[in-house]
């Protein structure tokens, strides 16, 4: 049977006002980004979502707390759907660091080059087999049924593009803060039919 997640970028946190790159574990969200979670927690009523999953990560969770509340539901975190990490560079605000940053996610989305790193940050084998593991994993735990998944914007893009195969139809198109999209696993494959910013033929 299928499985529908439906995923989402957390929603605005004070890393992306600060422009501070990096898994940044500890980064809480802003007053507009509670805002926009909420509003994302509108959206996804009656969509039948059992569940919500999310990233370790303080602004993800709360993204999911946020959701989860205005569904009456419960919130599990894994770690593995947690933010690129950068190594050294974590918690640059270099532009050079962000441009390097964006220089990698596009090998690994584009090129399929996932051998690519950020100074002595993950590679992109790393992070999209963790991601893959997250999501299979939660797709076994609820077949047949629907979740909602909070990830960040990297690692959700590198690793959903490896899983359904997207490469650069979404690039130059990047997730938007708390908009939910779905996601499919029918068993035998994954698909991603659209993106917040762009549809997929």
């Amino acid at each position: 049977m299928s499985v529908r997640l439906w995923c989402l970028r957390h929603a605005e946190s004070e890393n992306v006002v600060t422009r501070a790159s990096g898994a940044l574990p500890h980064a809480e969200l802003t007053p507009r980004g509670r805002d926009q979670a909420a509003a994302a927690g509108r959206r996804l009523r009656g969509a039948g979502i059992t569940h919500v999953y999310a990233s370790s990560a303080v602004r993800a969770a709360t993204t999911a707390e946020i959701v989860a509340g205005t569904l009456g539901l419960t919130t599990t975190l894994l770690p593995e759907l947690a933010e690129v990490g950068l190594g050294r560079a974590e918690g640059s605000q270099d532009a050079g660091v962000r441009a390097r940053t964006a220089e990698v996610l596009r090998a690994w989305v584009v090129d399929g080059d996932l051998d690519e790193a950020v100074a002595d940050g993950e590679d992109g084998h790393a992070v999209t087999g963790r991601v893959a593991t997250a999501l299979t994993g939660i797709a076994a735990r609820h077949d047949g049924g629907t979740v909602a998944v909070v990830g960040h914007v990297a690692s959700l893009t590198a690793g959903l593009a490896v899983l359904c195969g997207l490469g650069g139809r979404v690039w130059g198109a990047p997730l938007p803060h708390a908009e939910p999209f779905a996601v499919e696993w029918d068993g035998t494959a994954w698909r991603c039919g659209s993106w917040p910013a762009e549809c997929l033929m």
